[in-house]
């Protein structure tokens, strides 16, 4: 057997497909608005929370504060985004969106949208809740396996 053979039934090979796949196709479709689709997930979350803290940010995306740090800079060199040293601990930044991200996200949210109707629709509603709901579960496998080593 070679090795293509013996992937074809991992879900690791094809959970990174399908995902690369979805990022390329979302990425290509909020292009024109300059910004990628890991700084939107990063921008939507700020929008979604005014005020929230860059170490949410990072538990929320599973990203480590490095990435969180870079993305936010990026948003804020864009004007997307203002960051603030918290009041009570000056270590804690809290981001806050500006009026040009938050017109980013109400043009773009719908793309995103779009792109999950069309996945609903071609495999159907009810598979498409099963997916996520088993998604779920593999990643809370993970997790607590990760979490005993």
């Amino acid at each position: 057997m070679n090795e293509q053979d013996n992937l074809k039934d991992s879900l690791g090979f094809h959970l990174g497909i399908t995902y690369r796949k979805l990022v390329n196709l979302f990425q290509q479709r909020i292009k024109a608005y300059d910004i990628t689709t890991e700084q939107w997930s990063v921008l939507y979350q700020v929008y979604q929370e005014d005020g929230v803290i860059q170490k949410t940010i990072a538990e929320r995306l599973y990203k480590d504060k490095p990435t969180i740090t870079r993305l936010l800079a990026q948003l804020e060199s864009k004007q997307l985004i203002h960051r603030t040293a918290g009041i009570r601990d000056k270590r804690s930044v809290t981001v806050r969106v500006t009026p040009a991200g938050a017109e980013i996200i109400h043009q773009t949210y719908p793309l995103e949208r779009q792109l999950m109707s069309d996945v609903k629709t071609e495999i159907g509603e009810s598979s498409y809740e099963e997916l996520l709901m088993l998604l779920r579960r593999v990643h809370q496998l993970v997790q607590d396996q990760s979490d005993r080593e």
